[in-house]
């Protein structure tokens, strides 16, 4: 992988330079293109998609990746998505994606120096899917949630382990509308990391123009109560749940594989998001609860979005 020398920009101009500049895909499918039937030509079907790390453990109640992958891929499948944001999405489990959604092409980062599970078909990755049919990618690239972005595999504060956000530059092919569509995962332990690490993806983003239209699904292991969304919302970002259903959080979107019985467990309420600013007005949002006789495909409940993308007031008719 080719890596950019940064040493002599400070972190605020990395940031912004990092945000602009193209790279080529370190992860992409060929994938033939594929359609996005049943969505209309003007909304943008998003998912967000937490599937679960390949853990040995998980087989003891049923819910080892092998098990369920099939069913992971038939929810995914029928939301008839464009765009769709991983979070703890290994190798292994990329590969079985790629082959089951063929009309995907995908970005993704691996994560040096972190392999919690043995083996390169482990290695962790936060990974992009984008209908190959729909759009063009011009470019692609990200930046490393730390007080060093441009380090990759770079940890900061209280943070458990490296923290990625990484971007696609795509061109809706029918209408010629340019976008940003981010995925990221903050940290699972870290509350002054999860902050800080909202605070720099925002640096990044806040580098494009205001109407520029931006995406972002992301896990925050945080809900609506706490610092990171709240500081999402105050450098404008909506919450595209909120936009359609209200401000009242509607529960839990981890639920550790138990579906609503998890409910006896938690307080904490959506930690799953699907935020949008700029020209980006959002028409639906629901949480995917489906499962097949008590079983999940993920111990998260996925979410869904439809957005439209306003024209672009700058560009001539």
């Amino acid at each position: 992988m080719d890596r950019l020398d940064c040493a002599k920009l400070n972190r605020g101009t990395f940031i912004r330079a990092s945000a602009a500049m193209a790279s080529l895909p370190w992860l992409a499918s060929s994938a033939k293109a594929g359609d996005s039937a049943g969505v209309s030509p003007r909304t943008h079907k998003i998912l967000s998609c937490n599937i679960r790390t390949p853990l040995e453990r998980d087989y003891k109640s049923g819910n080892g990746w092998e098990t369920r992958k099939a069913l992971c891929a038939e929810v995914i499948a029928s939301q008839k998505a464009d765009l769709i944001g991983f979070q703890e999405a290994y190798t292994i489990q990329l590969d079985y994606l790629k082959e089951q959604l063929p009309e995907f092409g995908s970005f993704g980062q691996a994560i040096p120096g972190y392999h919690p599970i043995p083996g390169p078909e482990y290695n962790p990755i936060n990974t992009i899917f984008y209908s190959k049919k729909r759009y063009e990618l011009v470019s692609a690239g990200g930046i490393w949630l730390s007080e060093t972005p441009h380090i990759a595999g770079s940890v900061s504060w209280d943070s458990a382990r490296p923290r990625f956000a990484n971007w696609v530059y795509l061109k809706d092919r029918a209408s010629g509308r340019d976008f940003r569509f981010w995925n990221m995962h903050l940290d699972h332990k870290g509350k002054v990391a999860r902050k800080e690490q909202v605070r720099v993806f925002n640096e990044a983003a806040n580098a494009y123009a205001k109407l520029m239209p931006q995406i972002v699904t992301a896990d925050f292991n945080a809900d609506a109560t706490t610092p990171p969304v709240k500081f999402m919302k105050e450098h404008g970002w909506v919450d595209t749940y909120a936009a359609i259903h209200g401000p009242k959080d509607p529960g839990f979107t981890y639920h550790h594989f138990m579906g609503p019985k998890y409910a006896h467990h938690t307080t904490k309420g959506k930690i799953d998001w699907i935020f949008c600013k700029g020209g980006v007005r959002p028409v639906s949002a629901e949480i995917i609860r489906d499962q097949r006789k008590g079983h999940y495909p993920s111990d998260h409940y996925f979410l869904s979005a439809e957005v439209v993308l306003e024209p672009d007031k700058n560009k001539k008719a």
